[in-house]
């Protein structure tokens, strides 16, 4: 199926100048049974687009119409039937229109009104009609929208979301402008056995349902859509029941037995709002790239950060010294080294010694300005005898800054006298032993990565729905993770040098 698959994107693609992606997108969106809206111009051949779609598909009819805002009803759902009338029925004449088409294409689709809107939602979700009192199953298969611009209206918001697919389409570049001048219409050529039948479809489907999802992918997008809240990118639930499907019939037609991190790069076609948040996706795709479930990158350089803070912290640990006897050891004001953990000192002012008021005086500190002799003895002995009297006795001056109860004395707290702390050697080799552990994790890591760029062109390089350059892009992202690995791998050896040199005990 693979290769008549790629038969057919071949022969659709002739004729068309830089629409090979649309075209494979298109495709993909048929075989999932989901539709595709195109944004662009006039003029760069989205219609074209869908026509060529049909011609991959035996059965079915291809409907197209441009819409206005004046649209009516019949113009989609085909004209009222008179006799139905007379017979008081309310039927339409779906033949050649939308209800009985397999492939259609819509042009201007968010001109729809509200007579038109209810029963295009059905027919594109349910795949369902209500013509009359009876609501039928309709041949749909899918529809290719498209629009100058993105819908405005609040009430457009569940037409826009119907389409799982969205694709910018842009004029032809520079590069190519010469070969669209010399383009030559040709015909597309595909023998009737290679085109899909409804029961071949079916049958891609159904078989599309067995085909694994592993954790790694799960794991991929549940961080996308993490992503996806944090950049305020709304995605409904339901689309992303829909990725899934498609995920797993892009995977089922290119022979794969799972679903692949490369697979997911279809995303960036899936979930964007406004076309600008397209390169977001595929941006954050890039940083992904090479990850594998829970360990990846991101978890790694976090680790080895927190080690790095956890070595800091060992190095800068520190105990207090201790003598010969086993007493904690400070150092004082003068800088030397001592046991005494609180230094007296007596105070001074201008180089006199400062003394405390008597003891009957409220406040002996004189509001920790202390008393000089002079102005201690002026203030509270007597001229005559240099008395003052103090608890029923006359106490003379001399005598009172005599006793070292009176004078001002401050205390003074001594630092501890610190040394970085050594370690046991278990606590070391615990320390390596751990660090030893995601320095394995890393290096498990960085063998998936060259694992995954040895066998990139065999994987991807003939994948049905990735244009040929994805190859580049992902060696690129590839190379960039492994050379992340490295990084990674040499700070955490300079982490656990360093504690090897830890002092120990």
């Amino acid at each position: 199926m693979k290769q008549r698959i790629q038969t057919i994107l071949e022969q659709l693609n002739t004729g068309l100048i830089e629409r090979e992606e649309p075209i494979r997108l298109a495709l993909l969106s048929a075989l999932s049974g989901e539709h595709l809206l195109l944004i662009g111009e006039p003029g760069t051949a989205k219609s074209v687009l869908a026509r060529k779609l049909h011609l991959a598909f035996k059965d079915g009819e291809y409907f197209e119409r441009l819409l206005t805002k004046f649209s009516v009803p019949e113009e989609l759902f085909g004209p009222l039937s008179i006799k139905a009338l007379e017979n008081d029925s309310y039927l339409r004449l779906t033949d050649r229109y939308l209800p009985a088409a397999s492939i259609a294409f819509i042009d201007e689709i968010f001109k729809a009104n509200s007579a038109i809107l209810n029963a295009l939602l059905t027919i594109l979700n349910e795949r369902e009609f209500d013509n009359g009192d009876a609501r039928v199953k309709v041949p749909l298969v899918s529809v290719i929208a498209a629009s100058n611009e993105l819908p405005s209206d609040e009430g457009l918001a569940a037409l826009y979301d119907r389409f799982l697919c969205r694709y910018q389409v842009e004029p032809v570049s520079a590069q190519h402008f010469s070969s669209l001048l010399q383009l030559q219409d040709k015909p597309v050529m595909l023998a009737d056995n290679q085109l899909f039948t409804k029961l071949e479809l079916k049958h891609i489907q159904t078989q599309a349902e067995k085909i694994n999802l592993p954790d790694e992918v799960l794991t991929f997008l549940a961080d996308l859509r993490d992503f996806m809240q944090q950049k305020q990118i709304y995605v409904s639930d339901r689309r992303w029941r829909k990725v899934i499907k498609l995920l797993k019939v892009a995977a089922f037609t290119n022979a794969q037995s799972s679903v692949s991190i490369w697979d997911c790069y279809l995303l960036q076609h899936c979930l964007w709002q406004t076309p600008e948040q397209r390169q977001l996706i595929i941006d954050w795709y890039h940083t992904q790239v090479g990850m594998n479930g829970t360990v990846n990158l991101k978890t790694l350089d976090k680790l080895t950060l927190t080690w790095e803070h956890v070595l800091q912290q060992d190095q800068d640990s520190k105990v207090q010294q201790v003598d010969n006897k086993n007493r904690l050891l400070f150092i004082n004001r003068q800088g030397e080294i001592s046991t005494d953990k609180i230094t007296q000192v007596k105070r001074t002012r201008d180089g006199d010694p400062l003394y405390l008021a008597p003891p009957d005086q409220e406040d002996r500190s004189n509001n920790s300005l202390g008393y000089t002799p002079e102005e201690l003895k002026h203030q509270f002995f007597d001229d005559r005898y240099q008395q003052t009297h103090i608890n029923g006795q006359w106490v003379h001056f001399n005598q009172y800054i005599a006793d070292p109860e009176n004078c001002y004395i401050e205390e003074y707290t001594n630092e501890p006298c610190m040394m970085a702390k050594k370690h046991s050697i278990a606590f070391i080799e615990g320390r390596l032993k751990e660090t030893g552990n995601l320095a394995e994790d890393i290096v498990q890591l960085q063998q998936n990565l060259h694992q995954q760029h040895a066998t990139l062109e065999q994987v991807i390089g003939q994948h049905l729905w990735l244009l040929d350059d994805f190859a580049k892009l992902a060696s690129s992202s590839l190379n960039k993770a492994i050379a992340q690995t490295e990084t990674l791998l040499s700070r955490l050896q300079a982490v656990m040098n360093s504690y090897q040199q830890l002092p120990r005990l």
